[in-house]
């Protein structure tokens, strides 16, 4: 109704906009008519002879001369004056020998004259010109009158056919309309304005108020829409609205899985220090709409249930490993060695001892210290020889001791998970620092990696193991990478001198140029941090890789 209305009232104003000037045009060309007429009346020769020779009379020759240019013309009359404005022909005989109704001073003084005016015949449209005899002396005029009533006829005999032309092109605009309405309510399902609008706003307020990440791509990959988590998820602003999506973002996994280039449900994704699961869903236009959820704390439950099995695997060989010292301990105690005894209790607590020692001795962060000291438990449960490297050392000046914490504990639990089951299986780790670049090696006996799969490690939801049951592999060497990177670094992988892995992970700026007072770590501070390092484990996957921070 809003698109006929529309039509009706443009057919209605071009009308209106086509007859507004026409009668105008009919009169200006009713007054040339007749101007045209006068000239040639007045152009006949012998009229001015015949003005000057006779005497204005019914059947006299200027009059017979006027009626039958009249007759041929369709003029509604041809009035031949003198110089006194004395008419010599008229359509009523009568009329001859009078002078005219209207002011003929201006043909008499040589000009042309056209108007609409008064007469004795009514309203006309009238064409004057001077009548010259052959020196060009003005002896009259001739004045030409077109009857009015028939240039109104000839108006009104144009609108019923102008009207035919507005009507077959608003009927025309009426099918356009009616076309165009029925396949918009084809494409909005038959909604009205009101719920359109209705359904607009409410999905604004849902967009926006949800807590999953939303986004809309069109089938070029621009961004159509976004909502406030996924803006946050991915580090996007709302100029980039509009733009492609690969312009907005970094290469890498999480554009490929945006874009559409990796397939697949739930497919994890790592956008800064977060963990996404994001699902894409193509639509019929060609373009697709993505969900995020933001597993990060998910992640970091999970990595915390992990840390605090490895503490649960480290007491129970600790206390498996005490159980036997106890008992034989006890043998000897009932055999009466009491000397043998004392030796070995001496042995035993050195062996713990020198483990911490060899660590603190190196390694002067407590954080990262009591970690190793924690894996080397757990190794040995394993059955894992785990050694530190003599290049290890690290001032107690780390920065940010829980991102290190995090790339050591990530590649020590690979590294054991590589090496577990296997004889004689070897991991050693290493930490050093070049004036405040930290380089964290890790390396070990397992398989390795394949040169190939060298590139694709890091990559984030890339896996050889089997997921564990709170959810998915594939983000602890992705987190790795991100943490070297976050601080200009980077992570590597290469082949180990007689088969093997090594990982080794550079972070610039990871120790501070203040040099503070040198504490070691002592011993029995280092034993009891295994504790400390079963938190620091379980924190070792966490994505902001600050404990504080993080949460």
């Amino acid at each position: 109704m809003v698109q006929l209305a529309i039509a009706t009232g443009v057919t209605a104003l071009a009308t209106g906009l086509f007859l507004a000037p026409l009668s105008t045009q009919l009169d200006d060309q009713a007054m040339r008519r007749a101007l045209a007429i006068a000239q040639t009346t007045a152009a006949e020769p012998r009229l001015d002879d015949a003005l000057e020779a006779s005497r204005p009379t019914r059947h006299g020759p200027v009059q017979n001369e006027a009626e039958r240019i009249r007759a041929a013309t369709g003029a509604e009359y041809v009035v031949i004056m003198d110089k006194r404005g004395v008419r010599w022909s008229h359509t009523d005989p009568d009329e001859i020998g009078r002078h005219v109704s209207t002011d003929p001073s201006a043909a008499l003084s040589g000009q042309d004259v056209m108007q609409i005016d008064e007469g004795t015949l009514g309203r006309s449209a009238r064409g004057k010109v001077p009548l010259r005899d052959e020196d060009g002396t003005v002896v009259g005029a001739v004045s030409v009158g077109i009857a009015y009533e028939s240039v109104q006829e000839r108006l009104l005999s144009t609108v019923p056919q102008l009207l035919a032309y507005a009507g077959g092109a608003l009927a025309v605009g009426a099918l356009a309309a009616y076309l165009v309405s029925r396949r918009l309510q084809r494409r909005t399902h038959d909604l009205a304005f009101s719920d359109i609008s209705a359904l607009l706003a409410e999905r604004e307020a849902m967009l926006h108020g949800i807590r999953e990440g939303f986004l809309a791509l069109d089938k070029h990959g621009r961004i159509r829409l976004m909502n406030d988590e996924a803006q946050r998820l991915l580090d996007l602003r709302t100029e980039d609205t509009g733009h492609r999506l690969e312009a907005a973002m970094p290469p890498g996994r999480t554009t490929d899985v945006l874009v559409g280039r990796v397939s697949g449900p739930d497919l994890l994704a790592v956008s800064g220090q977060r963990v996404l699961v994001a699902n894409r869903m193509p639509t019929d236009d060609g373009g697709a709409v993505v969900t995020l959820r933001d597993r990060t704390e998910l992640e970091r439950l999970g990595r915390e249930l992990d840390g605090t099995r490895g503490l649960i695997d480290a007491l129970r060989a600790q206390d498996h490993e005490h159980a036997n010292r106890l008992h034989t301990l006890l043998g000897l105690l009932e055999l009466g060695l009491h000397e043998e005894a004392v030796e070995f209790v001496t042995q035993a607590v050195g062996v713990h001892r020198a483990t911490a020692e060899q660590v603190t001795e190196r390694i002067h962060d407590p954080l990262i210290a009591a970690l190793l000291v924690g894996k080397a438990t757990v190794a040995t449960e394993r059955g894992v020889s785990l050694s530190i490297s003599p290049e290890t050392h690290l001032p107690n000046r780390v920065v940010d001791p829980p991102s290190l914490v995090t790339i050591l504990g990530n590649l020590v639990d690979n590294a054991l998970d590589a090496t577990s089951g296997k004889r004689d299986a070897q991991l050693e780790a290493e930490i050093r620092a070049y004036g405040r670049t930290a380089i964290v090696r890790v390396s070990d006996n397992g398989p390795g990696v394949p040169e190939e799969r060298r590139e694709e490690i890091f990559t984030e939801g890339w896996t050889t193991k089997e997921p564990p049951a709170h959810g998915q592999r594939g983000i602890g060497l992705a987190l790795v990478c991100r943490l070297a990177e976050r601080y200009g670094g980077n992570a590597e992988v290469a082949e180990r001198p007689g088969g093997g892995a090594v990982f080794t992970v550079t972070v610039p700026d990871a120790l501070s140029d203040e040099l503070p007072e040198p504490r070691a770590v002592a011993p029995q501070e280092a034993v009891t941090g295994i504790h400390t390092t079963s938190r620091a484990t379980a924190g070792t996957h966490r994505p902001r890789g600050a404990t504080e921070a993080g949460r």
